[in-house]
C-alpha cells in the first residue's frame, strides 16, 4: 500500500483493527498454519464482500492474528457495519466443520498512525491491541460461547457507533471500564447477532492492573459506567481505612457486616467462652490480658 506520508515523523488518522485468535497457544505447531489460513480467509473474504479492495488496506501478520489499518477515504461505518457482518458470517461458516471452533477478538479505534518500512505504530495501535487482548474481551467470548466479540474505543463509540447506521446498532453495545498498562480507559463491547452483553458479572482485571482494580461497568451508558467505578473506589477507600463497608441500604444482602482493615481487626458477637482467652497481640513488654 502506498502512502503520501511515509516519513515516520508524520501521521495520518486511520481506523486501526486488531484481530486475535482465542487461545492460540493451545494450537499445536501442525494446527497453527491451518488456523492462520482460516483467519485470513475470513477477513479477506469479508473485505471483498464489503467492497473494500485488499490493496486499499494495510495488513500485518501477528502470528495468531492480524493488525490492519484502513485509510480515511474508506468510511469507518462500512467496516463497523457491513464488514463485521461478513466477518461473522464467514467465521460461522468456517466453524461448521470444526470440532473446536475458531474464536476471534476484534478491536477498533481511530487515531494517528505512523507508517514505516516495517509496519505501523503509535498510541492508536497500542490501544487497539490492548482492547482486543483485554480480560473483558477474553472472558466475554468464553462465557457467552461466542465465535466473535468486537471491542471499540470510547471515542469511536461516541463519534460513530452512537449515531447508528447500516448494520450498526448502538443499543447492542455495552460499556466497560478497563485498567490497562497505560491507565484506565472506557471501551464498548458487542457480540454480533446478539443483544447487548451483560458485562457486570465479568471480572475485568487487566494484565498488569493492581489487585482489586475497578470492576467492569454495568450497562447504562458512560455516566453509569463512571458512577459505578466511583462507587467502587469509594468503597475500597473506606475499607482501607478500617471502616465498615456497606451497600446502599446499610446492610449486605446476606445480613452480615463486612470489614476490611490494613492492621488488626477483631469482631466478636454472641460468643460464649468456656475458659480464658486472649484477644489481640502482645507487643513489647505489655502484659497478657485475658
Amino acid at each position: 500500500m502506498e502512502h503520501d506520508a511515509l516519513d515516520a515523523g508524520e501521521a495520518r488518522y486511520e481506523l486501526v483493527i486488531s484481530v486475535d485468535a482465542r487461545r492460540s497457544g493451545q494450537y499445536s505447531d501442525a494446527e497453527k498454519p491451518r488456523m492462520r489460513e482460516r483467519i485470513y480467509r475470513v477477513l479477506e473474504t469479508a473485505f471483498a464482500q464489503a467492497g473494500v479492495g485488499r490493496d486499499a488496506v494495510h495488513m500485518e501478520d501477528r502470528g495468531d492474528g492480524v493488525l490492519v489499518s484502513v485509510p480515511g477515504r474508506i468510511a469507518v461505518t462500512r467496516l463497523l457495519g457491513l464488514w463485521m457482518v461478513e466477518v461473522h458470517e464467514n467465521l460461522r461458516e468456517e466453524n461448521r466443520s470444526l470440532l473446536v471452533p475458531l474464536g476471534l477478538r476484534v478491536a477498533m479505534h481511530v487515531g494517528p498512525v505512523r507508517h514505516d518500512s516495517r509496519g505501523i505504530s503509535g498510541r492508536a495501535v497500542d490501544l487497539t491491541c490492548r482492547l482486543a487482548d483485554s480480560a473483558v474481551a477474553r472472558q466475554l467470548l468464553d462465557r457467552e460461547r461466542a465465535d466473535l466479540v468486537l471491542a471499540v474505543s470510547d471515542s469511536l463509540y461516541v463519534d460513530v457507533v452512537s449515531a447508528g447506521g447500516k448494520f450498526i446498532e448502538p443499543a447492542r453495545f455495552s460499556p466497560a471500564r478497563l485498567a490497562l498498562k497505560e491507565g484506565e480507559v472506557s471501551a464498548w463491547f458487542h457480540l454480533p447477532g446478539r443483544p447487548a452483553p451483560d458485562i457486570g458479572p465479568i471480572a475485568a482485571e487487566e494484565p498488569g492492573a493492581p489487585a482489586g482494580g475497578p470492576p467492569a461497568a454495568p450497562v447504562g451508558g458512560p455516566e453509569a459506567a463512571l458512577a459505578a467505578m466511583d462507587a467502587a473506589l469509594a468503597a475500597r477507600a473506606a475499607a482501607a481505612a478500617g471502616r465498615r463497608v456497606d451497600d446502599s441500604d446499610g446492610d449486605d444482602e446476606d445480613g452480615a457486616d463486612r470489614y476490611r482493615a490494613q492492621g488488626d481487626l477483631s469482631v466478636h458477637r454472641n460468643n460464649v467462652y468456656q475458659q480464658p482467652v486472649h484477644i489481640g497481640r502482645v507487643t513489647g513488654d505489655s502484659h497478657r490480658k485475658d
